[in-house]
């Protein structure tokens, strides 16, 4: 079998490496994502570059860059960019190509152009954010409070703008009922003359009576909401006297817009949600002081019956106590009262038995069962004496036995010797 002619593997790299650097002798801008980030101890940083397509890896290639050339090139994009460098990053880096027999090709980095990452309006975006914040337009908005109820709504969109009757249908039919006072104000929301038409919107709706302005726009593409990083639309916004609540774009998308209104969400449906969740907790807050309210008022009402039922107790308490002190007064009164009435009964019954003696001894029965009589003259009425007396008349004698009728044959008066009348 004839010997088949060939080269060692190291005369193929060997002469593969002298092609390689007298071909590519200079350095070069190569874009490509980092798909691979391994900062070392040592300050040398080594990383995959490649090229994909249809979401399949075209190109790859090992970099390094150099500890001397590490922290200069980190630094410049991370200042630049305010992203700092990894994985997924777009990069447009500078290399020089270089082949090891062992190692085989490796790019090696010794500069980075930040502005391809990020693109002129990206810069421009991080410069009117620096000049906003030193600016203190960043700050105006967070001053503001959207009302505990915010009912009159300034909505500043597009017709036709994605999104807007999502907000629209979201908010109108929400499941409390809630009613909000909608106004729209027309604006372009991308283009050229969106940032000045928007603006304008601003200023109209700020002369109006408004709880807040709304700004939304649905999704689109980065040029579509470009106009969201305006610096004269962030002013606008920012000295805006109504509080600004903004819904632009997708869930990923964060715009100097949204930075300084005073509030944003990443939907327009998520707007509505703010707003009818902004009523709903007024509502809740009311319930729940009604019901404080009513707890605090069945308590107070509940300390006075019990204040009412103690001072009733009282009462009633000083009312045994007063029924049974009267009692006791009236009791000794009624004593005293019988004492009274008995000695006075007693007295009386003395004067009564005096009187009755009295009477007793005045009666003429006594008298007459003593011996004395009683002499009637001829009217029947009593002779006391003698002067009514004259000889003949008929006088009537009543003895303790009976009576007698007497005819009066001579009057002898006291002043006659009695001894001699009674010899008569």
């Amino acid at each position: 079998m004839p010997e088949v002619p060939y080269i060692s593997l190291s005369e193929l790299l060997s002469t593969y490496k002298a092609v390689i650097e007298e071909t590519f002798q200079g350095r070069y801008w190569v874009k490509g994502e980092i798909t691979l980030w391994t900062p070392r101890a040592n300050g040398h940083c080594y990383l995959d570059l490649s090229e994909s397509r249809a979401g399949r890896i075209v190109a790859q290639s090992r970099a390094i860059i150099w500890n001397r050339n590490y922290q200069r090139i980190k630094d410049k994009f991370e200042s630049a960019t305010g992203t700092p460098l990894g994985v997924g990053i777009s990069v447009l880096v500078r290399v020089q190509i270089s082949f090891s027999e062992t190692y085989g090709t490796a790019l090696f980095i010794d500069d980075i152009d930040p502005s391809f990452t990020v693109g002129e309006k990206e810069i421009a975006r991080k410069q009117a954010i620096e000049k906003l914040t030193k600016l203190g337009y960043m700050e105006l908005q967070k001053e503001l409070c959207i009302p505990d109820i915010p009912r009159r709504l300034a909505v500043i969109s597009s017709a036709t703008a994605a999104g807007l009757q999502d907000f629209v249908n979201h908010i109108e039919k929400n499941p409390r009922g809630y009613a909000f006072d909608l106004s729209f104000f027309d604006a372009a929301v991308q283009g050229d003359a969106a940032a000045g038409s928007v603006i304008a919107a601003i200023s109209e709706a700020s002369e109006g009576d408004f709880d807040a302005v709304l700004i939304l726009r649905g999704g689109g593409s980065e040029n579509d909401l470009a106009c969201f990083d305006d610096y004269d639309l962030a002013v606008a916004i920012a000295r805006c006297p109504l509080p600004v609540v903004t819904a632009i774009g997708h869930d990923k998308d964060f715009h100097i817009a949204d930075m300084v209104a005073c509030e944003f969400v990443k939907t327009p449906t998520a707007l509505a949600d703010l707003f009818i969740d902004r009523f709903a907790e007024a509502e809740d807050r009311a319930v729940r002081a009604a019901d404080r309210v009513r707890t605090a008022a069945l308590a107070r009402v509940s300390a006075e019956e019990n204040r009412v039922a103690a001072r009733g107790r009282a009462v009633a308490s000083a009312l045994l106590a007063l029924h049974r002190s009267a009692e006791r007064l009236a009791d000794a009164a009624a004593s005293r009262i019988r004492n009274v009435a008995t000695v006075k009964l007693t007295a009386l019954q003395g004067i009564l038995s005096l009187l009755e003696t009295r009477i007793s001894s005045a009666d003429p029965r006594t008298l007459l069962a003593k011996g004395y009589v009683l002499v009637t003259g001829a009217d029947n009425k009593l002779l006391k004496g003698v002067s009514r007396v004259r000889p003949g008349d008929r006088i009537g004698v009543r003895f303790s036995d009976g009576s007698v009728i007497a005819h009066v044959s001579d009057v002898i008066r006291e002043d006659i010797d009695n001894e001699k009348a009674n010899a008569s």
